[in-house]
C-alpha cells in the first residue's frame, strides 16, 4: 500500500482499503484510489481546478459524500482528478480543491466505470496514529 490505498477484489464490486496519517491524507487517498479505478492518473494533467466544500453528519457520510462528489463531477462534467489540495477536514466537513482536467478517451485509458461509493461493508477507524478506511463502489 505504498500510495496510501490498495484495491480490494469484491464479488460483482471493487472496493478500497485506505491509510492516511490524517484525516486529511485520508481523504486525499481515497481520492487518489478512485481516480486510480477510472484511469492512469500519471496520465491526468493538473490544468483545471475544481473546490469541493461538504458537509455531513457523520465522518461516515462525510467519506461517502465526498466520493460520491467526485464520480458525481466525472459523470457529469467528465472531470478527473490529479491533485488533492485538502485545505480544511473535521468529522463533519470537508474543503478541497481538485486539479486535474478533462477526461480525453484519446489519451486516457478507461478502467472501471465507477457507479457510486457504498455504505456496504464501509469502515472507518482510526488505530494509533493511522486512520483506516474501507469502502465499497458499485461498478
Amino acid at each position: 500500500m505504498e500510495m496510501g490505498f490498495e484495491i480490494l477484489d469484491i464479488s460483482g464490486d471493487v472496493g478500497l482499503r485506505v491509510r492516511g496519517r490524517s484525516l486529511d491524507e485520508l481523504f486525499v487517498n481515497s481520492a487518489l484510489g478512485l481516480y486510480s479505478l477510472i484511469t492512469d492518473i500519471s496520465r491526468v494533467e493538473p490544468a483545471d481546478s475544481t473546490d469541493i466544500r461538504l458537509e455531513s453528519e457523520t465522518l461516515d457520510g462525510l467519506f461517502i459524500g465526498w466520493l460520491n462528489e467526485l464520480i458525481f463531477r466525472f459523470d457529469t462534467y467528465g472531470f478527473i482528478g490529479r491533485e488533492i489540495h485538502v485545505e480544511s477536514v473535521t468529522e463533519k466537513r470537508i474543503e478541497a480543491r481538485i486539479r486535474g482536467e478533462d477526461f480525453d478517451p484519446e489519451r486516457h485509458e478507461r478502467g472501471f466505470l465507477v457507479k457510486a461509493a457504498t455504505y456496504h461493508d464501509l469502515k472507518i477507524e482510526r488505530k494509533g496514529d493511522t486512520w483506516i478506511a474501507e469502502v465499497v463502489l458499485d461498478i
